[in-house]
């Protein structure tokens, strides 16, 4: 479909939905956002609802200046997925042996690796330089320097809330295996302190949202900020690398002589450096993967709706970007109010998966429709091949 322009804006806001549908609270950040000077434009996805911070399925242009809030404190989260040469013929009937071998190999929750992965033993990873990386952990903001043997061991773990690892088939019946997460509780802790530093700097004391605060370019906050936030989103990038290994490690050991012949990879919450109409700008995609033309990107549904993969078709309008996930349509406490441990069971019906009440507020009906959701972006991306879960791990 294409975009509605909200009139009232001071700068333009492109939405590929109906304005109608969004609830107010979402629709007054997405109006504060445009008041501050910076912003160059702001597009919103389909799967657009209100966000701590910012917006979720806001993707902000911002001319020198960036704002950490609107990142979010998952910096990087983002999706992986791996088509197998599996088939679905390969599969048992009982996919409990499998679920249990990926909840052994990858820490879910708050739970992390007891000592560091060795990556150098882990097939597949195809990270280099991991000893510059983590050199670079000695740079980052003081606060945080404490924290790198945990930051360590969290590599290579999947965190809870909407984070999953999943085993799907595509429409050929091919097996995929799909995985959502981000840069676990170091990412967290660099965002929480840099938002902190931008709420106390002068030009941002008189904002309509303090969640708005902004670091400027040539300034050493903005300098600090970017080191850490890069370094944050590479983090994000070699964990679903690390886990991605891990759980290909399980399939072999189940399905000896399988292969991964196809990797895709995206961030949804993180920042790039773009140009548009010949401005530079920093775009700050919360909840939205980048779409450029040809560029490969994973949008998924919930636990038991699936996972498109698709084409970007390079829409400047929309800053190259589409929706990262079908979005929620209720809050996780409202969920928990709504639904039960049967409903739970009854929409995640054919998945082997968690059916306990600790994960009614992922249940299938919080979430809008999938479908419908990348019915409204068809000139943002294409479809590849629609991927349908039958393994789900959650924390």
């Amino acid at each position: 479909m294409p975009y509605t322009e909200v009139p009232g804006a001071r700068v333009p806001i492109r939405m590929w939905t109906d304005p109608n549908t969004v609830e107010q609270q979402a629709m007054e950040q997405l109006h504060n956002v445009t008041t501050l000077p910076w912003v160059h434009g702001l597009a919103v996805m389909p799967d657009v609802h209100y966000g701590k911070g910012a917006t979720v399925g806001s993707v902000i242009a911002m001319r020198d200046a960036v704002s950490p809030a609107a990142v979010g404190v998952d910096i990087g989260c983002g999706m992986t997925a791996v088509r197998t040469s599996l088939r679905a013929e390969d599969l048992p009937d009982d996919l409990r042996k499998l679920r249990s071998g990926l909840e052994r190999a990858v820490p879910v929750g708050h739970a992390a690796h007891r000592e560091p992965v060795d990556v150098r033993r882990l097939p597949g990873v195809r990270s280099r330089d991991w000893d510059a990386f983590w050199a670079r952990f000695d740079t980052l903001a003081e606060g945080v320097r404490d924290r790198r043997e945990r930051a360590a061991c969290q590599i290579g773990t999947l965190g809870g809330g909407n984070h999953f690892l999943e085993v799907c088939l595509d429409d050929d019946g091919a097996v995929w295996v799909v995985l959502h997460s981000g840069s676990r509780n170091i990412g967290n802790e660099l965002a929480k302190y840099h938002i902190e530093r931008a709420r106390e700097l002068p030009h941002n004391q008189d904002l309509p949202d303090r969640d708005l605060a902004v670091f400027v370019a040539g300034t050493p906050e903005m300098a600090a900020y970017r080191r850490d936030l890069f370094w944050a989103q590479e983090y994000a990038r070699r964990n679903r690398e690390v886990m991605m290994g891990l759980a290909c490690g399980v399939l072999r050991e189940q399905f000896p002589g399988v292969e991964f012949p196809e990797w895709i990879s995206c961030h949804h919450n993180y920042v790039a450096e773009e140009t548009y109409d010949g401005v530079d700008v920093l775009v700050t995609r919360k909840g939205a993967i980048r779409a450029g033309r040809g560029d490969l990107g994973i949008i998924p549904g919930s636990m038991a709706t699936g996972t498109y993969i698709v084409r970007g078709l390079g829409n400047p309008a929309s800053y190259h970007s589409a929706s990262h996930g079908a979005g929620r349509r209720m809050s996780r406490t409202r969920a928990r109010k709504t639904f039960t441990q049967a409903d739970l069971v009854e929409q995640t019906r054919g998945v082997e998966c968690r059916k306990d009440l600790g994960v009614v507020d992922e249940i299938p009906a919080a979430y809008k429709d999938i479908n419908e959701v990348i019915a409204a972006q068809t000139d943002l991306v294409e479809v590849v091949t629609h991927l349908r879960q039958v393994v789900c791990v959650k924390g």
